[in-house]
């Protein structure tokens, strides 16, 4: 599948595609998300039972590296934790109605952090009554939360914290476009007014804290993706492009920057495989590895991309560059699902440093 999912993206995703989805409300082509629910990229983690192909971790971590090398902005992050979530909580019925739509393209988002953006538990802003039947508060920072068709809210109760099915029209709840340094990435804050919804069974927080370990995956491999791209289009640019008679990868300091791009993205492409390796098969250093490649991946993409503006010089400050697009990115990606700083934290503790 990842090579027919790299041709799709060579033959219908180039940049003018790219910048053309910057300008959509939707932020994406609502017919290349079509073409990949017909590869059945968006049923990767449908079980087979629900029109799916039975995918894990390993095959997410590649096709979103195939993703972030392109600069997709479609809501294939979101949908596969969506999947993940559904997948994870037990909820039988819930599965056999959500997850073949879910395959077939169906979008869907989740509410699950508030304003701080941490990502934890303690992040969690909104709150069930006793009936488990209405939410209030808030959820920011949700992925393709404005053109979602299914909102998926974490939200806690009085036995802990539940995952609650929401439909995007329901009476109360209301939704906010938030403004992003990267303009192919659509956020939006939710708030919740007493809004209808129905629980999933058996879904606690301990399936959110798998579906984020999904996410992780996934974000690293579209930072790895991403960092790779970055590196061949810079290196090309150092043959081609000549000053004083010499290609400028001929100078020493363009072959220095050059070398370490590679450690980089070598780094953050190692460091993503291993930990998709792990979460698929339940190793006991899975904590670890998903901690280690969130925050490696992530430096490496920001230090990638901005090394790349550097070797390219002017040209890649201009608009009309796509060198920009991958910074822009890059730094989006930095904080999304939590700081590099904070998956060190959570690498020490794994660790149990």
């Amino acid at each position: 599948m990842t090579d027919a999912v790299r041709r799709l993206f060579a033959d219908k995703h180039d940049e003018s595609v790219v910048r053309a989805n910057m300008e959509a409300r939707s932020g994406f082509d609502p017919a290349f998300w079509s073409a990949l629910a017909e590869l059945g990229v968006t049923g990767l983690l449908v079980d087979a039972d629900h029109g799916g192909l039975g995918g894990g971790p390993l095959e997410v971590e590649a096709i979103m590296e195939e993703a972030g090398a392109a600069l997709l902005g479609a809501p294939l992050l979101s949908s596969f934790m969506a999947t993940a979530l559904i997948e994870g909580s037990g909820d039988s019925d819930a599965r056999t109605r959500l997850l073949p739509a879910i395959a077939q393209g169906r979008i869907v988002a989740l509410a699950l952090t508030g304003d701080v953006g941490t990502w934890t538990e303690d992040g969690v802003a909104l709150i069930a009554d006793r009936e488990d039947a209405l939410l209030s508060g808030h959820a920011s920072f949700v992925l393709h939360g404005a053109n979602a068709e299914l909102l998926l809210a974490i939200a806690r109760t009085v036995d802990g914290f539940g995952v609650f099915e929401v439909a995007p029209d329901t009476a109360g709840l209301n939704s906010m476009p938030l403004p992003t340094f990267d303009r192919t990435l659509r956020l939006a804050r939710l708030t919740f007014d007493k809004v209808p919804a129905h629980r999933l069974d058996a879904a606690g927080w301990s399936t959110v804290a798998r579906t984020l370990q999904l996410g992780l995956v996934a974000l690293a491999g579209e930072q790895a993706g991403g960092a790779r791209r970055v590196l061949e289009m810079t290196t090309q640019y150092a043959k081609v492009r000549y000053q004083f008679g010499r290609a400028i990868g001929s100078f020493q300091a363009i072959k220095h920057m050059a070398a370490n791009l590679l450690l980089e993205t070598e780094s953050a492409i190692s460091a993503a495989r291993a930990a998709a390796a792990a979460l698929a098969s339940t190793a006991n250093d899975a904590d670890e590895l998903v901690a280690l490649a969130a925050f490696t991946c992530a430096d490496a993409y920001d230090r990638a991309a901005a090394d790349a503006i550097q070797m390219h010089g002017g040209i890649a400050f201009t608009w009309a560059h796509p060198a920009h697009l991958y910074l822009r990115r890059a730094r989006a990606d930095l904080q999304l699902f939590g700081t590099p700083a904070a998956h060190r934290e959570r690498y020490l503790k794994a660790l149990g440093a």
